[in-house]
């Protein structure tokens, strides 16, 4: 699936995101360490910066 992300931000290794899926703006957290699996979807971009600010990464 397409996704036009917007509203871009790093917050250390974790890039935070917006996009609109089904009329609903939803809110992505991943990490882009190499061989970190972290990735989560939030309802809310409060959420989403959180755990970027958080994360801890397992690599």
């Amino acid at each position: 699936m397409h996704r036009h992300l917007r509203n871009v931000r790093r917050i250390g290794p974790v890039n935070v995101a917006s996009y609109i899926d089904r009329g609903r703006n939803r809110h992505l957290a991943a990490c882009t360490a190499p061989r970190c699996d972290f990735s989560a979807e939030y309802d809310s971009r409060a959420a989403a910066e959180l755990a970027a600010r958080t994360h801890r990464c397992s690599a």
